[in-house]
C-alpha cells in the first residue's frame, strides 16, 4: 500500500508535570486511524501529519510524564528519537528552572538530537513568571529554537513542530528536499529540455549562438542527465563493432 507520508519522525515531549503537554497533543489533528490518541500508563502517544515545503511529514509524538517515577520512560523512548520538545509553563518559574534537568537527561540518552524550547499557556501572559527574553537567551545558549504557544488559541503550535521537523530532516542529511519545490527559471527549463534530448557532442551542431552553446555544455556537464546520456552513448559505441562483426560473420557464412 502507498504510504500517506513522505517522512516519519519520532518526537518526544518532555517537561515537568502540569505544564500542558497533554493539552498540546490533544489540540493536534490525529493523523492516524490505526493508532489513535491514547493516554495512560505514564505517557501519551499520538501521530499527526504536517505539510513541510510540499512534503508530508508524519510525527510520532510521545508525551513522557513529568513525574520523577516516569523518568525511566525517557531512557527507553529516547532511542530512535529524531526530535525533542521541551515544555515549560510561562506562569510557573519552577517549570522553567526544571528544563535544565530535562535537558541533561535528553543529552545523556539522545545526544545531538534537535530540540525546541516551548513556553506553554501564552493566553495567561498576565500571570507570566518567565520573561520571553529570558527564554530566548536560554534557548540560544543551548542551540535550540524557542516558541511561546497557546493550545487554547491554537497559536504557534504547528509552527513549533514544523521547525523541529525541519531541523531533524536537515540533521539527517535531507536538506535537499526543500530545493525541489523552487520555481525553475525559463532558461533552466530550456537547458534541461535540450540536454535531455541530445548529447554533449551534438550541442555544437545545434543552430544556436556560441554563448548559448557554451552555457548548454556547462549545464550538461554538471547535470546528471548528461551523465546518463554519456553512458548510453559509450555503450552504443562499444556495441557497434560487435553488431557489425556479427552481421559480417553472418553474411560470410
Amino acid at each position: 500500500m502507498a504510504k500517506d507520508y513522505d517522512y516519519l519522525l519520532k518526537v518526544l515531549l518532555v517537561g515537568d508535570s502540569d505544564v500542558g503537554k497533554h493539552e498540546i497533543m490533544a489540540g493536534l489533528e490525529d493523523g492516524s486511524t490505526e493508532s489513535p490518541f491514547c493516554s495512560g500508563g505514564g505517557n501519551s502517544y499520538k501521530t499527526t501529519t504536517i505539510l513541510l515545503d510540499g512534503k508530508r511529514v508524519k510525527l510520532q509524538l510521545w508525551d513522557t510524564s513529568g513525574q520523577g517515577r516516569f523518568c525511566t520512560i525517557i531512557r527507553s523512548y529516547s532511542r530512535g528519537a529524531q526530535g525533542v520538545i521541551l515544555v515549560y509553563d510561562i506562569t510557573n518559574k519552577w517549570s522553567f528552572d526544571g528544563i535544565d534537568r530535562w535537558l541533561k537527561e535528553v543529552e545523556e540518552h539522545a545526544p545531538g538530537v534537535p530540540k525546541v524550547l516551548v513556553g506553554n499557556r501564552l493566553h495567561l501572559a498576565f500571570k507570566r513568571q518567565v520573561a520571553a527574553k529570558q527564554a530566548e537567551i536560554y534557548a540560544s545558549r543551548n542551540k535550540m529554537a524557542c516558541f511561546e504557544i497557546s493550545p487554547l488559541c491554537d497559536f504557534n503550535i504547528r509552527e513549533s513542530f514544523c521547525e523541529l521537523a525541519r531541523m531533524a530532516l536537515h540533521r539527517n542529511g535531507m536538506e535537499r528536499i526543500f530545493r525541489t519545490n523552487k520555481v525553475l527559471s525559463l532558461q533552466e527549463l530550456c537547458c534541461r529540455t535540450i540536454v535531455r534530448r541530445t548529447s554533449v557532442y551534438a550541442i555544437d551542431t545545434l543552430p544556436l549562438p556560441p554563448s548559448v552553446k557554451k552555457h548548454l555544455k556547462s549545464y550538461a556537464l554538471t547535470s546528471s542527465q548528461c551523465i546518463n546520456t554519456l553512458t548510453n552513448t559509450k555503450k552504443s559505441r562499444c556495441k557497434t563493432p560487435t553488431q557489425s562483426s556479427t552481421r559480417n560473420s553472418c553474411s560470410i557464412s
